[in-house]
């Protein structure tokens, strides 16, 4: 089996392993560096629960070979909270109850974390729209919804001095 050795930047901390050149990024964070957030669903990059970013951009970790991130920033939701805590988004799904099982969740907080880092202020038109590509069988999306929309009024409201309770 031909190997490949990966330099790269995983949630701010450089990595640098050989790894198969099969192995599927999803693979290399979970089984290789034990970021376990992201997770493995349907394997066909259609239901977003394997959802990172790649230099900036939110990808299917399990339809990404991990050679290809050779020099590349990966993010995993492990890598969104800060010391401060959890990111808005985060604590809007916790605010407004828009997880139950929590298999899904990480890939929402990603699409939803692009989401607000492009449009600050979507509709919830925008918000549906954005989150097509993730699946939850539990919530049936209104709480997820409503997270989103929560979260960008308080980043909104931290950036202007106020607070909206």
């Amino acid at each position: 089996m031909s190997e490949t050795l990966v330099r790269t930047t995983v949630n701010g901390r450089p990595v640098e392993a050989r790894i198969p050149n099969r192995m599927l990024l999803v693979e290399f964070l979970r089984d290789r560096l034990g970021l376990t957030g992201t997770k493995v669903s349907c394997g066909m990059q259609v239901c977003g629960a394997c959802t990172v970013f790649v230099d900036e951009r939110p990808v299917s970790s399990c339809g990404v070979l991990a050679c290809d991130i050779d020099g590349a920033d990966v993010v995993t939701v492990e890598g969104l909270a800060t010391d401060d805590g959890l990111t808005p988004v985060q604590q809007a799904f916790v605010d407004c109850s828009a997880l139950q099982c929590g298999f899904c969740t990480p890939g929402f907080v990603m699409m939803c974390t692009a989401l607000l880092r492009k449009t600050p202020n979507p509709t919830e038109e925008q918000v549906a729209h954005h989150l097509e590509g993730n699946l939850c069988r539990c919530t049936g999306y209104e709480p997820i919804v409503e997270a989103v929309m929560h979260a960008a009024e308080s980043m909104s409201s931290a950036e202007s001095g106020t607070r909206h309770d």
